[in-house]
């Protein structure tokens, strides 16, 4: 059990981001176990087949999706070195978001930026981990984390060009609908705070989180104990750290990241999704549209997986909120989609016929 104490000022300094450099980083920890707990296992299997395309492999029975980005395949090898399928993942790896929202190479560059005698000191506290340290292979690992902490610089060039070459391959094709499920996250959390205040916001995170009397109490392997000490509190919610919590105390910022409301339909395929009497009624793009938007998305989003023109989308957006179908409201700079409870009704109908 984990006790995080909050005074007055911490209260007041809580504050949410998302991250695609830790999305990336802690997909790692899912891919190395094969989607155990089941909900990624569409995931891993897609990125499983990219990953083995990229190396010039032909995996038999694989599902398509789509061409193979150009590039060279990632250095597997030091990227599961550095994120383990449990304990200890190095700090540096998942650097403080610096805003609500960043991009991949924004992150990436501040990587880059590590203090050598940071990435140093974690790497040889990561080989020296008791759990993360478990599993074949220890001493080959053990003795590649060593070389790494010897010479940063190199340590450095090699893991940021790792992780890009990783992000390209295995998150940036799924990014906007995780994007969407992180937003619609946010979205349900500001309506628990408007309706309960922060007591409520803070205790309906996870069942494995807890608020009570100024301490938010996290169910885990170990126990500690830290005070924020005005340091406030992050909220990063994560679609790759289901099931699990992740907590960090350390300086500057203490982070905790949660898996998103909503993300057990983050890998369902929308069957039929322009075919079918809803076709018929709305017209084929029309009825895509609803049926991609089991989630609130963005017309950015929308465009890149439905292949639409922006000029084309909004036309069909604003016919379907004309028609109390979809909503429409904004969040920070983009304009985010939903099904109105009409909307819902139309596409769970349909979803039942084409079946």
């Amino acid at each position: 059990m984990i006790h995080l104490s909050f005074g007055a000022e911490d209260l007041a300094r809580i504050r949410f981001a998302f991250s695609p450099l830790w999305e990336a980083v802690l997909s790692l920890r899912t891919l190395s176990t094969g989607g155990a707990h089941g909900l990624h296992t569409p995931w891993v299997r897609l990125v499983g087949a990219r990953l083995h395309r990229s190396r010039g492999g032909t995996a038999a029975g694989a599902p398509a999706d789509g061409d193979v980005p150009a590039g060279l395949p990632p250095d597997l090898d030091l990227l599961f070195a550095l994120v383990r399928p449990a304990g200890y993942i190095p700090d540096f790896l998942q650097p403080v978001p610096a805003g609500r929202t960043s991009s991949f190479g924004s992150e990436l560059d501040r990587l880059a930026g590590t203090d050598p005698g940071i990435l140093s000191a974690e790497l040889t506290h990561l080989a020296g981990h008791r759990l993360a340290q478990q599993g074949p292979d220890q001493a080959r690992r053990v003795a590649l984390l060593h070389r790494l902490a010897a010479d940063p610089p190199a340590a450095l060039a090699g893991i940021v060009t790792a992780l890009d070459r990783y992000w390209q391959l295995a998150v940036a094709p799924y990014w906007p609908r995780i994007e969407a499920l992180l937003q619609a996250d946010l979205s349900w959390r500001l309506d628990q705070l408007a309706g309960g205040g922060l007591s409520q916001l803070l205790r309906t995170l996870h069942p494995q989180v807890s608020f009570a009397h100024g301490e938010m109490r996290i169910v885990k392997y170990y126990e500690g104990r830290a005070d924020l000490g005005g340091r406030g509190l992050l909220l990063v919610p994560s679609v790759f750290a289901w099931p699990d919590v992740v907590v960090r105390t350390a300086d500057p910022q203490p982070i905790v990241t949660y898996p998103p409301r909503g993300i057990g339909r983050l890998w369902d395929r929308t069957p039929g999704t322009s075919g079918g009497p809803l076709g018929e009624v709305l017209g084929h793009s029309r009825a895509a549209i609803l049926r991609q938007l089991d989630l609130p998305m963005s017309t950015t989003q929308l465009a890149g997986l439905l292949d639409l023109t922006p000029a084309t989308l909004n036309a069909h957006l604003k016919a379907l909120q004309g028609a109390g179908i979809l909503s429409a409201r904004r969040a920070g700079r983009a304009v985010l989609y939903s099904r109105t409870s009409l909307g819902e009704s139309m596409a769970t109908t349909a979803g039942q016929r084409d079946r």
